[in-house]
């Protein structure tokens, strides 16, 4: 074998092919509502960690389970990346009629990209914060919030 690329052969690079089951794939008998997504600090220097929050809040009649998706898109990349990156997941119980606060850590070596070797690139990128992936048609009702 020569070619090592996993273009075309993982889901993290089929470029608009969506995966048939994604990860997270599945549904709920509930509904949540996702709020307030919030970087800190907004501006972060090149190897400084990020701490991510978001609100979930429980708007359905029954107590559940919903696993949180936190997802990393560069915005300008001098090497192919993945069109988006699990940095972190947590499955929440929340009972019915209430909201969590949720808070995650990407961690600088999270957002390095391979050049040859690890490094870490300047520029602007997007989190994705949800129930799912960003972009994934369901039946069942979610949302994903972004912020650059």
């Amino acid at each position: 074998m020569e070619n090592y690329t996993m273009e075309g052969r993982t889901y993290r690079y089929y470029g608009q092919e969506a995966p048939l089951y994604p990860f997270g794939y599945g549904l709920s008998y509930t509904t949540f509502q996702y709020r307030d997504l919030v970087l800190s600090p907004p501006v972060l220097p090149l190897c400084a960690n990020l701490t991510v929050s978001v609100v979930l809040e429980n708007t359905g009649q029954r107590d559940g389970e919903e696993v949180v998706q936190l997802y990393l898109r560069w915005e300008q990349s001098s090497v192919p990346v993945p069109r988006w990156q699990l940095v972190a997941f947590r499955r929440v119980a929340v009972p019915a009629g209430q909201e969590t606060k949720l808070s995650f850590q990407v961690a600088a070596e999270q957002r390095a990209v391979w050049a040859q070797d690890w490094r870490l690139e300047p520029g602007a990128f997007t989190l994705f914060a949800g129930g799912q992936q960003p972009g994934q048609q369901t039946r069942a009702p979610s949302e994903v919030l972004s912020t650059r």
